[in-house]
C-alpha cells in the first residue's frame, strides 16, 4: 500500500510536469485574452483613482464592473501599507478575520469572511475560505500564512462564490496573482532592519530568454527575535513548593527561548511562453522552508484550585521547564532531534518547522476571437512539525503536551471553455478534479484527562479526500446597461480517515485503542447555483442584485473517543444561501469611490462539537462535530477611496456584522445558546491616508498613517458553562514616511507598527481548562520599527 501511494504521488507530480512541457511544445495558431493587470496609480502623480482589473468571475473585468464585493488591493497599495504577509490584509477588508493561529495550531491560518470560515488546522475538517495563488486551491489552513511575495495584486471576494470557486468558498475567497515574466530585463530588491534584530531580504528578477519567452525569479528571507521571554520557572523560583528544578542548560536571566519568532524564506521561479496572442502559458515552482519558535502566547488564567497562580508570568513572559539533560525518548518513539527531549515521558517541544513547495501550469489556448480555453496543473506537498505545550504550565503532574507532524500532498486540474456569442453572451463552462492526502502523525501525553493513569498515545492517521466538479457560468446583456448572471455548480466528494491509536511501545493503546484501525468515511454531493443582475445607470454608478448559495465540505470526526463516534461521527456540509444587494460608484471626475453593500446569510447545517455522543452510540467522553446548528447573519460593508488632490490619498472600510442563532441541537449542551450571538465583531473599520509632496530633483516624500479597529470579539463559552468571554476590541496604528528619487528607482522608508504600543489578544487556547484550569492567549506584536531600502534595476 505504501509503495502503491508513493508511486501515485509521483505520478501525479510527473503528470503537472508533463503537461507544463506539452503545452511550452504545442504552438497552435490560437490567442489568448489579454493578461489582467492591475493599473493603480495611487502614488504616481495621477489626479484619479486608476481601476484594478480582476478576473473574480473568470474573464478581466474592472473592479468596478464586477457585481461581487470584492476588496482589490494591488502592489502599490501593499508596500505603502507594508504589508508582507496574508494574515495583514485582514485590517483593512471588511468583515474579513485571517489569524496565524497559536502553537497548538502550528503554522496555519484560521480565515473567515461574514463570520463564516474555519480555524481547526485538522486535515479532516475543511476550510470555510477558499485560498488560491495564482488560481490553484490551497487545499489547507496549514502553511496558509504566505509571504507576499512579488505579488501583483490580491482580491478579497467576500460572500459565499459557490459557482466560481466552489467547495469552501462559503464565507468567501482570498486570491493571489503572481506578477508574470514579461518582455523586459528588469529587477528589483529590498532590504529591512528593525525591532528585535528584524532582517529581512526581498528580491526579483525579469529577463528576456528568447522571443516569447520570459523568465522570473523572486525570493525572500526574514528572520526576526521573537517577543515573548520563555523563562525556566525553576531558575526563577528556585525554592518553589512544585519542586520544579531548573534546567542546567538554561541560559542568562534564566531565559529559554523567545515566542514568536520569524525565521522564513522563500523562492519562487515561473517561466512564460508566450510567443503570440494564441498562446500564453506560465509554469511556475516555488519552496518554502520555516524553522521558528512557537507562536507568541502566555498564560492568561491560571485557577487556584488546579494550578500554582505563580505560572503566571506576566503579559510577554511565560514560564518552561523541560529538555533535562541527558534523558533519551522512551521505547519505540523517536522524536527528530530538535524537538526536544523526554524524562517519564515528560517533553515540551516549543518550535515550529515547515517545508513545502509545489509546481504548476496555467495556459489560456485562444480558438479564435470568441473562444478560449484555459487549463490548469497543479502539485503542491509539504511537511510541518511542532510541539505544543495545551495545558502551558512546566507542571509535570497536569501534563498536557504534544508533538505534531503533518504530512500532506495534492493535486488538482481545471479546464475552463471561455466564449462569446455576438454582443450579447458571454460564458464559463468547466471541470475541476483534485486528490489530496494527509498522514497526521502525533505524540500525546495528556496525563490531564486521568491523572497518573499516565494517559498517553501515538497517531499515525492517513486522511484521503477527493473532489469532482462541472460548472458554468452565463452573462446575458439584453439591453444596454443590464447584465443577467447565473451560474451551476455540481460537485462530488470522498473522505476517508483511518485512525491509528499506539501506546508509545507501538502496541494498541490502552485508553484508545478500540479505534485502532478503525476506517470513517463521507461521500457527498452538493449543487450550488447563483442568479445576479446588475445595471450601469450611468458611467459613474453601477448598482446590483445576487443571490447563491455555497457550502462547506463534510467529513468525519477528526478526535473521536471510541469507535462508535468514529464510524457514526460523519456530517454533511454547512450550507448557506446568501441574498446580496450592492452600489458601486466613482464620482467627481474619479477623485471619490465609494463601494457599499448589504446582506442577509441563511446558513444552516452548521457544523459544531458535541457535549454528550449518546446518540452516535458511545458513553465515552465526546469528541464528535455534527451538523447541529443554523441561523442567520446580516451585514453592511463600505469601502471607500478618495484622492481631492494631486498626491493626497485617503482609503477607508466600515463594517458591521450581527446575527442570531435560530435552531440549535441539544446535543451541543451549553456551549451554544439560542441567545448567543452567531457571529462576531459587530464593528470593525480601518483608515488609511497618505500625502506625496514633491521635491523636484530630490525626489518626492511621502507619509502615510492606517489605523485599524477590531470590535470585541467572541472568546467562547468555557466548558461546563458560564456566560461567554470576549476579546477586548483594539485599535492598531502603523506609520510610515518614504523618500523618493527623481527617477523613482531608489526609496528608503522609516516605519513604525503598533504605534502606540498597545496590548492585545487576538486568540485564546481554552480547550483544556476543564481538566487543567489553564487558558493560555496569543499576544500581539508590541511596537516595532523597521529602515527599508528598495532599489529597481
Amino acid at each position: 500500500m505504501i509503495r502503491f501511494t508513493t508511486t501515485r504521488r509521483v505520478r501525479r507530480a510527473l503528470f503537472a510536469g508533463v503537461s507544463a512541457c506539452a503545452a511550452l511544445a504545442a504552438t497552435p495558431a490560437l490567442a489568448a485574452p489579454a493578461e489582467a493587470a492591475s493599473a493603480t496609480d495611487a502614488d504616481t502623480g495621477n489626479n484619479t483613482i486608476q481601476e484594478i482589473i480582476v478576473t473574480a468571475q473568470f474573464r478581466n473585468q474592472k473592479v468596478q464592473d464586477t457585481p461581487l464585493s470584492i476588496t482589490a488591493v494591488d502592489s502599490a497599495l501593499l508596500t505603502s501599507r507594508n504589508q508582507t504577509d496574508l494574515s495583514q490584509i485582514a485590517a483593512q477588508a471588511p468583515n474579513v478575520t485571517l489569524n496565524a493561529m497559536g502553537g497548538a495550531y502550528g503554522s496555519s491560518l484560521g480565515a473567515s469572511i461574514r463570520g463564516i470560515g474555519q480555524f481547526d488546522f485538522n486535515p479532516a475538517y475543511e476550510p470555510g475560505v477558499g485560498m488560491y495563488v495564482d488560481d490553484v486551491y490551497y487545499a489547507t489552513l496549514t502553511g496558509g500564512i504566505f509571504d507576499l511575495l512579488d505579488l501583483d495584486r490580491v482580491e478579497v471576494l467576500r460572500g459565499p462564490q459557490g459557482t466560481l470557486t466552489g467547495r469552501n468558498a462559503i464565507g468567501g475567497a482570498i486570491k493571489l496573482f503572481s506578477k508574470k515574466p514579461t518582455d523586459s530585463n528588469s529587477g528589483s530588491i529590498d532590504l529591512v532592519y528593525g525591532s528585535r534584530q528584524r532582517t529581512d531580504l526581498r528580491a526579483s528578477a525579469n529577463f528576456v530568454l528568447a522571443d516569447g519567452l520570459y523568465g522570473r525569479v523572486s525570493g525572500v528571507y526574514k528572520h526576526q527575535n521573537g517577543y515573548v521571554d520563555q523563562l525556566d520557572y525553576g531558575c526563577v523560583y528556585p525554592n518553589n513548593t512544585q519542586g520544579i528544578g531548573a534546567r542546567p542548560s538554561t541560559g542568562q536571566g534564566c531565559l529559554i527561548d523567545k515566542l514568536g519568532e520569524k525565521n522564513y524564506a522563500g523562492v519562487r521561479a515561473a517561466l512564460r511562453y508566450n510567443p503570440s496572442d494564441s498562446v500564453d502559458y506560465t509554469v511556475t515552482g516555488d519552496y518554502t522552508y520555516e524553522n521558528r519558535t512557537n507562536a507568541a502566547e502566555v498564560l492568561t488564567t491560571a485557577d487556584p484550585t488546579k494550578v500554582s497562580p505563580t505560572y503566571l508570568c506576566g503579559r510577554f513572559c511565560t514560564f518552561a521547564n523541560f529538555y533535562a539533560a541527558g534523558n533519551t525518548p522512551p521505547p519505540g518513539l523517536s522524536i527528530p532531534g530538535p524537538w526536544g527531549q523526554v524524562k517519564d515521558g515528560y517533553s515540551m517541544p516549543n518550535h515550529t518547522k515547515f517545508t513545502g513547495w509545489g509546481v504548476s501550469g496555467n495556459g489560456t489556448f485562444k480558438l479564435s476571437d470568441n473562444f478560449n480555453i484555459q487549463s490548469i496543473t497543479a502539485y503542491r506537498e509539504y511537511r510541518q512539525e511542532w510541539g505544543t505545550d495545551d495545558d502551558f504550565t512546566p507542571d509535570k503532574n497536569i501534563l498536557g503536551q504534544g508533538f505534531n507532524d503533518l504530512k500532506f500532498w495534492f493535486f488538482s486540474q481545471e479546464l475552463r471553455f471561455n466564449g462569446k456569442i455576438g454582443d450579447m453572451i458571454d460564458f464559463t463552462l468547466g471541470g475541476f478534479y483534485s486528490d489530496q492526502r494527509s498522514t497526521y502523525f502525533t505524540r500525546q501525553d495528556i496525563h490531564y484527562i486521568a491523572p497518573g493513569l499516565n494517559f498517553q498515545f501515538l497517531g499515525n492517521d492517513p486522511v484521503n479526500a477527493n473532489s469532482k466538479a462541472a460548472f458554468g457560468t452565463v452573462f446575458i446583456r439584453p439591453i444596454e446597461g443590464l447584465t443577467l448572471t447565473g451560474g451551476l455548480r455540481y460537485t462530488k466528494e470522498h473522505k476517508d480517515y483511518t485512525f491509528v491509536r499506539k501506546n508509545f511501545d507501538g502496541t494498541p493503546s490502552y485508553f484508545l485503542g478500540a479505534l485502532d484501525g478503525v476506517t470513517a468515511k463521507y461521500d457527498g454531493d452538493r449543487l450550488d447555483w447563483r442568479l445576479s443582475a446588475d445595471y450601469r445607470f450611468s458611467p459613474e454608478v453601477l448598482a446590483y442584485v445576487t443571490v447563491g448559495t455555497g457550502f462547506k465540505g463534510g467529513g468525519v470526526t477528526a478526535r473521536p473517543f471510541d469507535a462508535a463516534q468514529a464510524l457514526n461521527g460523519s456530517f454533511g456540509p454547512e450550507t448557506v444561501v446568501a441574498y446580496e444587494v450592492g452600489v458601486k460608484t466613482d464620482l467627481f471626475d474619479r477623485r471619490l469611490r465609494m463601494n457599499l453593500s448589504g446582506f442577509i446569510n441563511d446558513y444552516k447545517d452548521v457544523q459544531l462539537p458535541l457535549i454528550t455522543c449518546a446518540s452516535l452510540g458511545s458513553n465515552a467522553p465526546c469528541g464528535a462535530r455534527q451538523n447541529a446548528g443554523s441561523g442567520k447573519i446580516k451585514g453592511v460593508e463600505l469601502e471607500v477611496n478618495a484622492r481631492p488632490v494631486e498626491g493626497l490619498d485617503f482609503d477607508g472600510s466600515v463594517s458591521y456584522l450581527t446575527g442570531d442563532w435560530n435552531k440549535i441541537d441539544p446535543r451541543v449542551g451549553n456551549a451554544y445558546l439560542l441567545s448567543d450571538p452567531i457571529v462576531t465583531p459587530k464593528w470593525k473599520w480601518s483608515a488609511g491616508v497618505q500625502y506625496r509632496a514633491e521635491l523636484g530633483n530630490s525626489g518626492s516624500l511621502t507619509p502615510r498613517l492606517d489605523a485599524s479597529f477590531t470590535g470585541k470579539t467572541s472568546a467562547g463559552r468555557l466548558v461546563g458553562g458560564g456566560p461567554i468571554q470576549y476579546f477586548q476590541s483594539y485599535t492598531i496604528a502603523n506609520a510610515r514616511l518614504t523618500w523618493r528619487n527623481k527617477p523613482e528607482d531608489l526609496s528608503v522608508s522609516l516605519e513604525v507598527q503598533n504605534l502606540f504600543d498597545k496590548y492585545y489578544n487576538p486568540y485564546r487556547f481554552a480547550a483544556v481548562y476543564a481538566f487543567t484550569g489553564t487558558i493560555y492567549s496569543q499576544v500581539g506584536k508590541p511596537r516595532e520599527w523597521g529602515i527599508t531600502v528598495s532599489k529597481k534595476f
